[in-house]
């Protein structure tokens, strides 16, 4: 990897000047991922924050060929192009190596764009997508969705007297899912953890076949918290277990971060408004459960990197 002062040298493929909100993980994913490309590079973004924020009406924040899609539809997208680009290299009408990148946020990958997303890593186009999970339906006004955890306050799933502990379902496990689909490599990153994101982009943009990331994208507006803290609620997320660090490469686990001393899953939910009602006496013991989740998925993972726990 780059060091930090070469990486201030490069050039940046996505511009300052958006309209994405203060201390959004998001920009901040991005930048990451496109200081990690050597190659051109096509981006396919669905709709939501990112794009919405992004590419205002005359004006953009990206400096490569960018497609904007439906919610749906950006893997199905993504993989359209990369074969036609597969037919006009066959033909001898484009001899460059060009790589492609679609994003899409929690609820057009995990729940809307699903089913593009499986038909595409099926079919084998060589293409990575890039999930920048905020945790819910931030771009229309905090609604939950499958990916946002068991316990938080959404405008769907807000804490009260019909709902005390908030959403009462647990989160779907993504990454394993398409995990599921034996593609050459899958993994989870944090924008905290800029150097082990970066490497794990460059190893999914070599893969030979599909490839996916699924990146924790902390948002201040959602989560309630001072949009200065995003990078270390990133590295919180990692360090209390609820986001482990690991890459599946052509089907071995291997985990690529390791706390040398863990916190307890409190801390994490003590940093953001959206779980402040869990900390009440009557709610104590779902953050007893929420812990014992994260210690039972732990010993999982470790069992399938093979380590002991």
């Amino acid at each position: 990897m780059p060091s930090l002062k070469d990486l201030s040298k490069k050039e940046e493929l996505f511009s300052n000047g958006h309209r994405l909100c203060p201390g959004c993980g998001a920009p901040i994913i991005v930048r990451q991922v496109l200081l990690a490309v050597d190659t051109p590079v096509v981006i396919c973004c669905s709709t939501g924050c990112l794009e919405v924020g992004t590419t205002i009406y005359p004006y953009t924040a990206w400096k490569v060929p960018w497609i904007h899609n439906a919610f749906e539809n950006a893997a199905s997208t993504i993989s359209g192009v990369e074969a036609a680009y597969r037919s006009l290299k066959r033909q001898g009408k484009i001899d460059k190596e060009i790589r492609f990148i679609a994003f899409g946020g929690d609820g057009g990958t995990y729940d809307i764009g699903i089913q593009a997303l499986s038909g595409a890593l099926e079919r084998g186009h060589r293409f990575l997508y890039i999930c920048y999970d905020n945790e819910a339906y931030m771009n229309t006004g905090i609604q939950r969705s499958s990916a946002s955890p068991r316990g938080a306050s959404t405008t769907t799933s807000p804490a009260g007297k019909a709902i005390p502990e908030g959403k009462t379902e647990y989160r779907k496990d993504l990454t394993q899912i398409v995990a599921a689909h034996n593609i050459p490599y899958v993994a989870q990153a944090s924008p905290g953890y800029y150097n082990d994101l970066m490497k794990k982009v460059q190893k999914a943009l070599s893969a030979n076949g599909p490839s996916f990331i699924n990146i924790l994208s902390p948002c201040p507006r959602g989560w309630r918290y001072p949009a200065d803290q995003t990078i270390e609620i990133a590295k919180l997320a990692v360090l209390s277990g609820f986001w482990p660090l690991y890459e599946i490469e052509n089907g071995k686990y291997r985990i690529t971060y390791k706390p040398r001393k863990k916190k307890p899953l409190k801390d994490w939910l003590e940093s953001q408004g959206r779980f402040r009602h869990l900390l009440k006496e009557e709610n104590k013991k779902v953050v007893e459960e929420l812990q014992k989740n994260i210690e039972e998925k732990e010993k999982k993972l470790l069992a399938l990197a093979g380590e002991n726990a």
